[in-house]
């Protein structure tokens, strides 16, 4: 896949509503749960981080992509004999 279809894919995700829906309700949903469970129960709440990382990571992945992409246009622009 180039990368200009990487970029519209990435973009197409995060702008749409059912996928930003389903971050916010992931990630609230494991607040809840985060907040909910017992300070002694570490195994529970070292999950639940990982688990928040994980999102976290995976967002930033997808938006690493379009603003990789749209670095290497203005790449292009500058220095297009790079």
């Amino acid at each position: 896949m180039d990368n200009e279809l990487r970029e519209h894919r990435a973009k197409a995700l995060l702008d749409n509503p059912l996928f930003q829906e389903a971050f916010e309700v992931l990630k609230e949903d494991l607040m809840n749960r985060w907040s909910n469970s017992g300070s002694t129960d570490l195994e529970a709440r070292e999950s639940i981080w990982l688990a928040m990382r994980l999102l976290d990571k995976i967002h930033a992945h997808i938006t690493s992509i379009i603003e990789t992409e749209h670095m290497n246009k203005i790449l292009e622009k500058q220095h297009p004999y790079i």
